[in-house]
């Protein structure tokens, strides 16, 4: 409840209602997730950012009243939009404002979270053994009933079918969280042009290249669901680089042409080397 934007009771709503460029108190939860995301928005050269709020609703897909707006409505909502609008105490649990009208979107690293403290709240209760999955984000651990290492499937990145494009086989018994973010998931068309759900936050518009789906292995879900949405963002070219960069388990899947085509990372390869 503390992280839905859908709920004007919420804590993140009553912060996005608080006009003001003073210091406001947040929950230790927000205050981590939002430093999180700031550090996430950093390293992807300003792609990844919850203050996306405005131009996500611009652009209707925060009630599904899908529209494209004019380059002035754009325009106006850009005006605040950016993470460098605002402060974090991470150490104080506080959030500054300096532009009062920015608002903030955790949807894109809540249910990361919420998967993350879900698998600590069971191994809290001794479980060790368990499969943990909301929204398609997920975090696997041990071995599932049958004894046998957990084994993801990732979705073939195609709008209306649904088929396998690669089976994954967890052998890391530690626990380990696979999440996928696709611009095929979430998407309108208007007058023979199709619009995704990810939207850059310097453009405010959908973004435009030939990603499809990034799908990520992490130790941590939180910092997972922020990468997965940022690497989506930044398109096949730069995503190949921060990967690399940042050390990250990643599978690409991007449009060549006709033809669909795959990146694997370093760290992915190795990964799955290691079974």
């Amino acid at each position: 409840m503390k992280l839905s934007n859908y709920r004007e009771d919420s804590e993140i709503s009553r912060l996005n209602q608080q006009k003001t460029t003073e210091w406001l108190s947040v929950s230790t939860e927000i205050a981590e997730l939002a430093d999180i995301a700031k550090q996430v928005y950093e390293r992807s050269h300003g792609c990844y950012d919850l203050t996306v709020k405005p131009i996500f609703d611009l652009w209707g897909f925060a009630k599904h009243e899908n529209r494209v707006p004019t380059q002035e409505e754009i325009n106006n909502a850009l005006k605040h939009v950016g993470m460098s609008r605002v402060e974090i105490d991470k150490p104080n649990a506080r959030i500054r404002k300096l532009d009062p009208e920015v608002q903030i979107d955790l949807s894109s690293i809540a249910q990361g979270y919420t998967v993350a403290a879900t698998a600590k709240l069971l191994e809290s209760q001794g479980i060790q053994n368990y499969l943990v999955e909301i929204g398609g984000e997920m975090k696997v651990k041990g071995h599932n009933a049958s004894g046998n290492p957990w084994r993801v499937a990732i979705q073939k990145p195609t709008p209306f079918t649904r088929e396998v494009q690669k089976i994954l086989d967890i052998h890391q018994f530690n626990g380990a969280a696979i999440m996928t973010a696709g611009t095929y998931q979430n998407f309108f068309q208007d007058k023979g042009r199709t619009y995704s759900h990810i939207l850059n936050p310097q453009t405010g518009s959908p973004v435009t290249h030939h990603l499809l789906s990034v799908t990520i292995l992490h130790d941590d879900p939180t910092w997972e669901d922020a990468w997965d949405t940022a690497l989506l963002c930044v398109g096949e070219t730069e995503a190949i680089k921060i990967a690399d960069t940042e050390q990250l388990k990643t599978l690409l899947i991007y449009q060549e042409g006709q033809a669909l085509k795959a990146y694997m990372s370093n760290a992915f390869i190795t990964a799955q080397e290691k079974k």
